[in-house]
């Protein structure tokens, strides 16, 4: 069975739609569309129709490069208003064996939710540890021997209308949801290693209207805030600036700018008009100054949120592919600052970081489960399909992470 995976990130400029396949433990792109969404405003659905049309384009693209339909999808659901709540479950080992399988890790993360009643609507339980009687600190108990089984987790929570609105959408051009995540959990896996699994940090994700910025504890979003400003206000600082179109401002900032000023070459010239040309170094010093006011409102929310100094900063997102970007973002949020870098072949850009990490959270899920599931075979899924017509979100959560599983992995 190929273990082939789509995922969609429906932002306010461009939707993005990825389809990885999981070959031999890597992942391996093999379409990407980015197409210019409409009916979006700042992250939120504000027209379904005109953002249906954006998001069938996408897929439709990718379907063209693949050959075959696309019809289940990852997605991202808005942040606003999350919260994050720590739960502990347990249940007793029922088998003859004593011995852990992927059934009992998701009863006990049913517990763990059922210990707790939530005014919000779940999108995610992420485990911090598993503990087999008594003995603490287990990532994976999977194969193991014992009596009674625990589980400390994240739970993540959005308002309904969050997911709905979403739901609705992909609904709407006959696609499935099979599972929702955040933007924030999205960038924590498409960078995560061995070092952030037991640090404190924090992403910022500049985006189109807004930046999102997320702290995590050993790996896991812990908080999340959202900053109403982005890489629009570069393009209208430029727009108002030099008398051009939105669209020209654009395309100036990512192909003729650069984020810091010592980068940028007092010679250089783009061309307006017959009559008009731009002085790079000009053009530089206004990106760089909305991208200095961006990153210090980044820095402000960090310390609002967490209070304490983080042990790494990433700053991912489309801007952040900006020439020199690291050097203005060094200056503002430190030496511990790191530039996003997406680690796949076939996508070098960050504003699919969100994307392509929400997979790597599936995957990581399935894996944890002992669930081998692919989303191009309809004979084989075990996702938690969303249908809009459902009384409550919340009473269909268990479909995937509590369903049936097998104890095949990955």
């Amino acid at each position: 069975m190929k273990h082939i995976y789509t995922s969609v990130d429906i932002g306010t400029d461009t939707t993005k739609v990825i389809v990885t396949e999981l070959y031999r433990g890597k992942l391996n792109l093999l379409a990407a569309s980015s197409t210019k969404s409409r009916g979006i405003k700042k992250g939120l659905i504000t027209d379904v129709n005109e953002a249906s049309l954006s998001l069938k384009k996408a897929i439709t693209e990718v379907e063209e490069m693949l050959g075959f339909r696309i019809k289940k999808v990852l997605v991202n659901v808005p942040s606003y208003f999350s919260e994050f709540s720590k739960v502990e479950g347990e249940i007793k080992i029922d088998s003859s064996d004593s011995i852990i399988n992927g059934n009992h890790i998701s009863r006990v993360l049913e517990n763990a939710l059922k210990s707790t009643s939530f005014a919000k609507e779940i999108v995610s339980i992420i485990p911090i540890d598993f503990s087999v009687d008594g003995q603490t600190g287990i990532r994976d108990p999977k194969g193991l021997m014992g009596d009674v089984l625990r589980v400390r987790a994240v739970v993540s929570l959005v308002p309904k209308k969050n997911i709905y609105s979403v739901v609705s959408l992909i609904d709407s051009i006959g696609l499935e949801v099979i599972d929702i995540s955040l933007s924030g959990i999205g960038d924590i896996n498409a960078f995560k290693n061995k070092e952030i699994d037991s640090k404190l940090g924090a992403i910022v994700n500049i985006g189109y209207e807004t930046t999102n910025v997320s702290i995590y504890n050993k790996g896991i979003i812990i908080k999340n805030s959202i900053i109403g400003m982005g890489g629009k206000n570069i393009d209208n600082d430029l727009s108002y600036m030099y008398k051009i179109s939105l669209e020209e401002a654009n395309k100036i900032k990512e192909k003729f700018a650069y984020a810091h000023k010592k980068y940028a070459n007092k010679v250089e010239f783009y061309n307006i008009s017959d009559t008009e040309r731009i002085n790079q170094f000009e053009v530089t010093d206004v990106v760089m100054s909305r991208i200095e006011e961006i990153l210090s409102l980044a820095k402000k929310e960090i310390n609002l949120l967490a209070n304490r100094k983080m042990d790494y900063i990433i700053v991912t997102g489309g801007v952040s592919n900006i020439e020199g970007f690291s050097s203005i973002a060094e200056d503002v949020l430190g030496k511990e600052v790191k530039i996003g870098n997406v680690n796949i072949i076939g996508i070098r850009n960050n504003k699919y970081s969100s994307a392509i990490g929400n997979v790597v959270y599936y995957i990581n899920h399935l894996k944890l489960l002992g669930v081998d599931d692919s989303m191009v075979d309809d004979s084989l899924s075990s996702g938690r399909i969303f249908n809009v017509t459902d009384e409550s979100m919340l009473g269909k959560v268990f479909g995937y992470f509590f369903g049936d599983t097998n104890e095949e992995e990955i």
